[in-house]
């Protein structure tokens, strides 16, 4: 005589089997995510950060920060997150200021840099036996005066083979006292005055998004959440992503009509609320 337990065992294993497979596999498998204006605000969490991302690790997503923050090298940015309550390791923090490091390494540049004297321990020293032969911008509102734009603008008409590497061309971003100017501006302002096209390494660069990819990890299976609708999620789109915006940065939703509005893959108020459209399954 079968028992009610090997009843079940033989009338639902497969079911049992869907559920587990799918509590241990969710359907998103890595969510790659911004920090500056979706996760904190300067010194400060956005509302319910702290305690989403545990949930979202919990929920058996893995996670990797992408972030064209230029001001502050990654162990700066690192100390700062741990201090204002989030759990993570600094090898989990995946920059646009890293990628240009790689980028001046492999095609062995000598730059001038326009960068803070942070962001500058993660660059590459420069060689005061060879002549410069590149630009590297990056955020730096200290050094966005006319001496150094001057001195940058000098270096890229000295010969045709020089490089203008523009880290990120962020239009603006969100800070303590509001919207603040990017670095954007300070590229396209060397592009036209010197004839050097910029070369762009961070978001929202294809390149960059793939190589955040560990290796075995889809794009299907990722989501990308920030706050600019452009270089977060359209650019996570272009490579088969979703992209899901925050309007706790940047992205100002009454500069759009319900008929403009950014084609991404969800518009959430907080990060919190994309996390809880992740774990209740939502597409």
């Amino acid at each position: 005589m079968q028992t009610l337990s090997s009843v079940r065992s033989l009338a639902f294993p497969s079911v049992f089997t869907v559920i587990k497979r799918n509590m241990s596999h969710p359907s998103v498998k890595l969510a790659l995510i911004d920090l500056s204006g979706t996760l904190h605000v300067d010194h400060q969490p956005t509302e319910g950060a702290v305690d989403a991302l545990k949930r979202l690790r919990a929920h058996g997503v893995k996670v990797k920060f992408v972030t064209n923050t230029t001001k502050e090298s990654v162990g700066s940015l690192f100390a700062r997150l741990c201090k204002i309550g989030f759990e993570l390791e600094r090898e989990e923090i995946y920059g646009s200021l890293a990628a240009a490091a790689e980028y001046v390494r492999k095609n062995n540049l000598n730059p001038y840099y326009l960068l803070t004297d942070d962001a500058r321990t993660d660059m590459p020293p420069n060689d005061p036996t060879r002549p410069t032969d590149s630009v590297v911008v990056g955020l730096a509102p200290e050094r966005f005066i006319y001496e150094h734009m001057n001195e940058a603008f000098r270096v890229l008409r000295q010969n045709r083979d020089v490089q203008l590497v523009a880290i990120h061309e962020g239009r603006y971003y969100k800070a303590k006292d509001g919207i603040a100017l990017g670095p954007g501006c300070f590229v396209k302002g060397l592009e036209y005055s010197s004839g050097v096209a910029a070369v762009c390494i961070g978001k929202p660069n294809e390149y960059f998004f793939r190589s955040a990819l560990p290796e075995g990890v889809a794009v299907e299976e990722c989501v990308m959440i920030g706050d600019d609708p452009n270089d977060d999620c359209l650019g996570a789109m272009s490579t088969g992503m979703k992209g899901y915006l925050v309007e706790t940065g940047k992205y100002q939703p009454e500069m759009y009509s319900k008929e403009n509005r950014p084609a991404v893959s969800g518009i959430f108020a907080t990060f919190r609320d994309v996390v809880q459209h992740i774990v209740s399954g939502g597409q």
